[in-house]
């Protein structure tokens, strides 16, 4: 049998009571930890709470060996990954594969950024558009399709979920401040006005799911030089706004009152 269990978005203390009885059943468990990983905790923690050790698994070994799908043939295996673990097409495969090779198995799910983030924004779910992702630039690298994703959103009234880079195996990850200057950037690369400017509301949202949490809104000039803190980092980039979905930003993450009086 194979399990693929999410994490949550945290600490050890996001996964939840199924998926940690599993955890404490199974004869072996994996954990890739690139696509996502709980900062809350050390890997020495999690395998505390399981009371049972863990092999972390680098890249490759996930995505071309996929040893765990075999040896779930005769053993209980189980793969660990922050998050929810069907978010990254990556773990979709696996039980595609489960399924071709005639292998039970069962998906734990766990908390995600995709619900939380716009969650905790106290902007209404169901008027976000298409998610996208800020990478980090390389030579020859430098894509206008996350900017054009917030243009194509705004154009039909809907908020954007502006996800950040995550090069674990770097320990790199992308901050608010990066991602913003990196939106900017493509502006006035751009051969003609674009929708996004210094002057657009925009959220930055910091380790949800933590204690410290921090949800900040306010126009990108504000926010790009504002301390956010450690990782992992989103951004969120609203359009026109909904009186509750206004005040919650003035009262909560500290947008400046006057957008009451513009949506």
């Amino acid at each position: 049998m194979f399990y693929l269990v999410g994490l949550g978005l945290f600490d050890e203390k996001d996964i939840s009571l199924k998926g940690l009885e599993c955890l404490k059943n199974v004869d072996k468990i994996y954990a890739e930890f690139f696509t996502s990983r709980l900062f809350g905790s050390s890997f020495e923690a999690i395998e505390q709470l399981i009371g049972k050790e863990i092999e972390i698994l680098v890249r490759n070994e996930v995505e071309e060996e996929s040893k765990f799908i075999e040896e779930a043939r005769d053993i209980d295996v189980a793969l660990i990954t922050g998050g929810d673990p069907l978010i990254a097409t990556t773990h979709s495969d696996f039980i595609v594969q489960c399924s071709k090779r005639g292998i039970d198995y069962e998906i734990i799910h766990g908390s995600s950024i995709l619900s939380s983030a716009p969650a905790i924004s106290g902007l209404q779910g169901y008027k976000f558009g298409k998610v996208t992702t800020i990478p980090f630039p390389d030579y020859n690298f430098y894509p206008k399709s996350p900017y054009e994703a917030i243009e194509e959103n705004l154009e039909m009234d809907l908020h954007t979920l502006v996800l950040l880079d995550i090069q674990a195996h770097k320990d790199r990850y992308m901050t608010v401040n990066q991602g913003l200057e990196y939106l900017m950037s493509i502006r006035n690369d751009l051969d003609r006005d674009g929708a996004i400017t210094e002057d657009t509301l925009a959220l930055g949202i910091a380790r949800v799911g933590s204690r410290d949490v921090i949800v900040r809104a306010g126009k990108i000039r504000e926010l790009i030089d504002f301390d956010f803190g450690g990782p992992l980092h989103c951004i969120i980039i609203p359009s026109k706004l909904h009186i509750v979905e206004a005040e919650y930003l003035v009262e909560i993450a500290g947008a400046d009152p006057e957008i009451l009086n513009e949506n």
